[in-house]
This record gives C-alpha cells, sequence and structure tokens, in this order.
C-alpha cells in the first residue's frame, strides 16, 4: 500500500504531537514548546523538545529527531503501515485503499516539488532584474517593507509565451504541465500560464510550494482576469488550502485569534501591519474542509470581509456552510468592514489600531444569520414575515449537532417573535417590572423631589382584566401543563403558540417556560426517550418548581387533558392563547360603541361577543363531555 504525501501531510497536520508523546512519556509546557526528559536515552534534566506547530520532536543530547510517524516506528517499535493506521483512528481519517498506482505518484509528486521550488527561484530572479521594474513600482506603492517583500516570496512573471517553458526545460514540458505552470492546448505549442503578473507562492502545511498566485500589472490588458491562481494540480486543492495557514497557523495560536480576509493581497497588507495571523481561501468562497482547518487552530476564527457586495456575498455563503459543522466550543466571529474598503484601505488610512479595533467588534454567527435574513427583503406583509420564519428554520434545520441545532431555533423564533408580533400586536401587556414605591428624593439642588408618576390607568386596566381572565382559565392551563408532562414530545409541537400564554400565578412560576426549555433541547418529535415524564419532572423539582396537582383543577373533569391526550391538549391551547385577547378586543370595542355608535363597531362588537361565547362554551363542553363518561 502507498500513501500520497497530501494524505501523510493531512495526517501529520491532525495529530497533537505533544499529546501524542504525552501518553507514554511526562512533558511539561515550555513557552511555545514542550520539554520532557528524553526516552530515547538515559538523562536527568529534559533536552528533549517537542513542537506542535512544526510538528517535530528533537532531543539536543543525543539527536533524537522525528514527526509523530517516526515516534510510532522508533519509539513504540511499530511497523510503518501499522503506525500510520494507529494514528489514522486518533485523527478520524480513513487509511486509503490499496492503490498500485500510488506509488507512481507519490514519486511524481516529489519531482512536482522540485519543480514548483525551481519556479520559485525563477520568479524571484525576475523580480530582481531588470525586467522587474514595474512590479518593483508596484510594490512600492503599495507600501510593502522589504522584509515583508521577502518574506512571503514575491516574484514577477515575464510577458513572454515561452520564458519560463525555457528556463525550467530540463524539468520536461509534460512535467511543467502537471504543475499547472504551461498551459497545454490543443493543435499550439504549450505556453506559460502567468505572463506580465507580479507572483506569490502558495504553500502547503509544511512550507513548500504547492500552487502561484499572480495579480495583473498591465492596465491594457483588460481582457485578463486581475488576480490568476494556478489550477488544481497532484499538489494543489484550491477548495482544501488556505494561504498563509504555514505561517499563521504558530501566530494564531500564540494570540488565540485567526483572521480570514478575502485575497493573498490582504493578507501580506495585515503581515505589514503587524497582524500576522491572517490567512485567505484561494478564488473561492470559503469551503467545508478549509472551516475544518481554522478549527484545528483556534475554536473562533474571524472572517473580515469587505464592505462592498461581494464581501457580503462571501459572509452569507460561510455561514451557510458553517452551520451543518457546527459543534460544541467551536464558531465563526464575523467582522464587516465600512462599505467600499479593504483591509489595506482601513490600515492605510486610518492607521493598524483601527483594523485592531475592528477585528475585536465582529458579531457572532447566529447574530449574523439573523441580520442577513432579516434584511434580505421587505417586512411588510405578514407573507414576508411568514418567509423569513420560512428561511430561518431552514437554516437551522442544516445543523447537525443536536443541542445546538435547538438552542439556534430557539434564539432565533424568540428573535422573530419579538419583530413580528411585537407587545402591541399580541393584545397582551407585558408585565411591568417591580419596582418599590418612591417617596421622593432630594435632588442636586437641595430641593425635595416629588415621587414618579403611577403607571397609566389603562395599563393597570389592561393587565387586571387579563389576570382575572387567566384566573378563569387557570384549571384548563394546568391541566395543559400537566398533559405537557405526561407527554413531553408535544411541547415542541405546541412550543410557538404557547410563547403567547398571558401572564398567570403558574406562568409566574417559570413553569412554562422551564417546560419549552426542556423541549426545545429535545427536538425529536418522534422520540421521547431523551426527554421522558420521570427525568422532566426531576429537572423541573431541581428547578425548585412546584407542579400543578389535582386540587388545581378545581373540580372541572380536565383530567383527560392533564394525562396527556393530544387533541385536549391542541384545543386547550387555543382557548388559553385566545380568550385574553378576545375579552381585551371586546373591552376596547365596548368602549368604542359608547364612545361613537356606527353600523362598524357595532358589528365587531357583536362579532366578538358571538366568539367569546363560543370559547366559554367549548370550555363548558369539554368538561361536560369527559364527565359523561
Amino acid at each position: 500500500m502507498s500513501l500520497t504525501p497530501q494524505w501523510l501531510d493531512e495526517l501529520r497536520t491532525r495529530i497533537s504531537l505533544s499529546g501524542l508523546i504525552g501518553r507514554s512519556v511526562r512533558v511539561q509546557k515550555a513557552g511555545r514548546e514542550f520539554k520532557a526528559c528524553c526516552p530515547f536515552h538515559n538523562e536527568k534534566s529534559p533536552s528533549f523538545t517537542i513542537n506542535d506547530d512544526k510538528g517535530f520532536y528533537h532531543c539536543f543530547g543525543c539527536g533524537a529527531h522525528g514527526d509523530a510517524i517516526r515516534w510510532m516506528t522508533e519509539h513504540q517499535g511499530l511497523p510503518f503501515m501499522d503506525a500510520v493506521k494507529e494514528l489514522a483512528v486518533l485523527a478520524g481519517m480513513d487509511v486509503p485503499a490499496p492503490d498500485p498506482r500510488a506509488a507512481q505518484r507519490a514519486e511524481a509528486a516529489k519531482t512536482l516539488h522540485d519543480t514548483m521550488a525551481a519556479a520559485q527561484e525563477f520568479f524571484v530572479r525576475n523580480l530582481a532584474g531588470d525586467g522587474g521594474n514595474a512590479a518593483r513600482a508596484y510594490l512600492a506603492t503599495r507600501g510593502f517593507a522589504q522584509s515583508i517583500i521577502d518574506t512571503f516570496g514575491f516574484g514577477f512573471a515575464p510577458d513572454s509565451r515561452g520564458a519560463m517553458k525555457s528556463a525550467l526545460q530540463s524539468f520536461g514540458t509534460e512535467q511543467l504541465i502537471e504543475a499547472g505552470l504551461l498551459i497545454n492546448v490543443e493543435g499550439r505549442d504549450p505556453y506559460d500560464r502567468f505572463r506580465g503578473r507580479l507572483m506569490l507562492p502558495i504553500h502547503d502545511t509544511r512550507g513548500r510550494v504547492i500552487a502561484f498566485g499572480g495579480r495583473i500589472l498591465t492596465a491594457d490588458k483588460t481582457d485578463a482576469p486581475k488576480y490568476l491562481n494556478s489550477p488544481d494540480t497532484p499538489l494543489f486543492d484550491k477548495g482544501r488550502t488556505l494561504y498563509n495557514l504555514h505561517r499563521a497557523a504558530p501566530a494564531a495560536r500564540g494570540s488565540g485569534r485567526m483572521v480570514v480576509v478575502e485575497g493573498y493581497m490582504d493578507v501580506v497588507a495585515l503581515a505589514n501591519a503587524g497582524i500576522a495571523e491572517a490567512v485567505a481561501p484561494l478564488g473561492t468562497a470559503l469551503t467545508e474542509d478549509q472551516i475544518s482547518r481554522l478549527w484545528q487552530v483556534v475554536p473562533c476564527p474571524v472572517l473580515c470581509f469587505d464592505g462592498d457586495a461581494a464581501g457580503q456575498r462571501a459572509a452569507r455563503r460561510a455561514i451557510t456552510r458553517a452551520l451543518p459543522l457546527l459543534k460544541p466550543g467551536h464558531s465563526l466571529s464575523i467582522v464587516t468592514l465600512p462599505e467600499g474598503m479593504d483591509p489595506d484601505d482601513v490600515v492605510k488610512k486610518q492607521g493598524p489600531a483601527a483594523m485592531e479595533t475592528l477585528l475585536t467588534q465582529g458579531v457572532s454567527l447566529i447574530e449574523a444569520l439573523w441580520q442577513n435574513e432579516r434584511d434580505a427583503g421587505p417586512l411588510n406583509t405578514p407573507e414576508d414575515k411568514a418567509g423569513l420564519k420560512q428561511r430561518l428554520i431552514e437554516a437551522t434545520e442544516t445543523i447537525q449537532h443536536t443541542d445546538i441545532r435547538a438552542l439556534y431555533r430557539r434564539d432565533l423564533l424568540d428573535r422573530f417573535g419579538a419583530l413580528a408580533y411585537p407587545a402591541r400586536d399580541r393584545g397582551i401587556p407585558q408585565r411591568p417590572a417591580f419596582t418599590p414605591a418612591r417617596r421622593g428624593t432630594k435632588g442636586p439642588n437641595g430641593r425635595w423631589l416629588p415621587p414618579a408618576p403611577p403607571l397609566p390607568p389603562e395599563s393597570l386596566t389592561q393587565l387586571q382584566k387579563v389576570g382575572q381572565v387567566m384566573v378563569t382559565l387557570r384549571p384548563l392551563l394546568a391541566a395543559v401543563l400537566l398533559g405537557l408532562i405526561a407527554d413531553p414530545k408535544l411541547i415542541r409541537r405546541h412550543g410557538e403558540q404557547m410563547t403567547r400564554i398571558g401572564p398567570s400565578d403558574l406562568t409566574a412560576e417559570g413553569l412554562l417556560d422551564s417546560l419549552l426549555e426542556f423541549g426545545d433541547l429535545h427536538p425529536d418529535s418522534d422520540e421521547t426517550s431523551g426527554l421522558e415524564t420521570s427525568n422532566l419532572v426531576t429537572k423541573l423539582v431541581a428547578r425548585g418548581l412546584v407542579l400543578p396537582t389535582g386540587d388545581d383543577l378545581a373540580g372541572m373533569p380536565y383530567d383527560f387533558i392533564a394525562r396527556g391526550d393530544p387533541t385536549g391538549i391542541a384545543e386547550s391551547i387555543e382557548i388559553i392563547v385566545e380568550l385574553p385577547l378576545v375579552e381585551l378586543a371586546l373591552a376596547d370595542a365596548n368602549a368604542q360603541t359608547q364612545h361613537e355608535l356606527t353600523e362598524q363597531s357595532f358589528a365587531e362588537q357583536q362579532r366578538l361577543v358571538q366568539r367569546k361565547l363560543a370559547l366559554r362554551a367549548r370550555m363548558g363542553q369539554m368538561g361536560r363531555a369527559r364527565a359523561a363518561l
């Protein structure tokens, strides 16, 4: 069996070398490295170091040196393939099936690395030569320090169709085509892919050149793309590669922050401003593989998007791709730059400190999702609002982790409820917060100030009316709460409607809110194993809540509802929600007819009277029907 260098690199990246060695050797943190007494020779003071960023161990005493695979072969005594298989289990990777062509590809990859290294040397030489004047002038306009130019390996591709082909002819035309350096068109001689461009090398996680990106320098080439990247090759997969990750990862582990920007020139601009932990995708939106790689470094990377339409589209795509991958402790922070500005603009016009401030002002992933969906279109009609709700639900359903999906759904529907059903529209006044009566205070000039004015009489009247109706409904509400405890899967089914139940002594005790919370944390409506009656009661009692009893039914025969009858619970919730609203609306209608009696106001009053009678009659019928059994 042969394994590709890319697969082995991925395996090494996913393994914490200090954690692996720490399973059999006592290791201690020492700055950004770990140290231990060397397990390969006897020593009293530690000279054995482990560097997770670079993925190797080294002993300054005996010279032992290697990576995770060598540790397993030399210290654990495993054969190579057994070592790889054991590490793959730890990394959560599948070992590729045997492929007789893999050895041939692995050998070709070694040669491709040599080819790419030679191409990088060619580009650097051209930047320093006479032909690189335009490229050097452009770099001067960007204000990049020479150390940054050297660190990032800027180069220049001559505006020629055969300069690269001629300079690297020893590697052979087929090799240059496979490396993505030449373009092969049927019926024509292969020619250089990069011409007249400022060049940047793209590295893998081990710092080897695997591809290139080039920026156009000649303004008259209007038909040419501004930026051009290497195509996918045996070394380069643009959907899995993050530009500058090999430099940014060590810096990010030190600062605890990873910044993702839109392009590699943004990465260079931030490094020039002293922000070293920046990476960028390569010509595509951020992919699932790239998000997973970011989470291997820090739990909450900062995505920094330009303030234009393209930047907002990139943000939306990143959110959509991240949602299914969310796991406890891992998320994204979203930063949107001022409109029309990229990171380099911010640094040049406002300074590095302004950029640092913006990076601390990112919004959470759930906040960004809410803002994007809320602002996606008008919300003038009920249909518009229903569309928003549907989009929010569809987004949360893509989240694979059960608890995170439930928490996102609850939070977003709470936000939607506050937007679509404000208190003035629900007809149920909000319970005022308790404040002690003021008896007056002294002002700054020593004069006695009068007490604060009481609540408006109409607000108190509405609260009293709702309270009176809820007293009438208390036995029915108690039966519903007992019924939900008896059949917990109904909580989620009726959760949204129950959030509109008005204030009462039962709801004030927190029982209803607790039921809604526990129901949302177990969203599989067809399975009750996660939230059975017994453990639900235990959770409620642990919060100090007093559950309704048969005495709360006040002699009314709603016991079939309390035992979890689905039809009875659904109908009861409808009555409990609607009857207080009808009572309030009827009170307003009565006041309106007394003030000005018109045909329309009288018709509305009569309609509300009939609806109130129908609801109360249905309550009586529910009780009498059960009492007759």
